[in-house]
């Protein structure tokens, strides 16, 4: 497998995208994540997208985050938002997504974010164990589900 900084309206991001919207939209009964993104989010320095790949150059997972600085939304300063870690349902066991969050953690830290924050879902315990062991701790809910009682919100020091 090798992981890939990409732009986040490359096509292979745009598809990995459509395929995680489909996941949500069943988890949750929904239309799917509707977060606003925009591409120029994750251009860094504010930001960074990552695929990885498999041997036969198919896009097999993705991740990225984008900067965040306090606002009314309860994001604070230093922030760095993991949006749309995905794998590939073939692609599951693999350790991709342990992979591409230490890469966006080093790439965070290299832009001098100061915390990792995400917003994932109770209908996602896959996603909430991988942050866990990873060192990620409840914190105060922000963004755009803030409200929602399905919301769960994570955050790790980047220091």
């Amino acid at each position: 497998m090798q992981i890939r900084q990409v732009p986040y309206d490359h096509p292979d991001a745009v598809k990995l995208d459509a395929e995680v919207q489909l996941e949500y939209a069943a988890r949750y009964n929904s239309e799917g994540d509707e977060t606003v993104l925009h591409p120029r989010m994750f251009d860094p320095p504010g930001g960074i997208y990552f695929l990885a790949y498999d041997a036969d150059e198919r896009p097999v997972a993705s991740g990225g985050w984008r900067s965040q600085e306090t606002n009314d939304e309860g994001y604070s300063d230093g922030d760095a938002e993991i949006k749309r870690m995905y794998v590939t349902v073939e692609a599951r066991g693999l350790g991709l997504a342990r992979r591409i969050l230490a890469r966006l953690e080093e790439s965070a830290r290299a832009a001098d974010r100061t915390r990792m924050v995400l917003e994932t879902g109770t209908k996602q315990p896959e996603a909430i164990a991988l942050y866990r062991s990873s060192g990620y701790t409840d914190c105060p809910k922000f963004g755009h589900y803030r409200y929602d009682p399905l919301s769960v919100c994570l955050a790790k020091p980047l220091a």
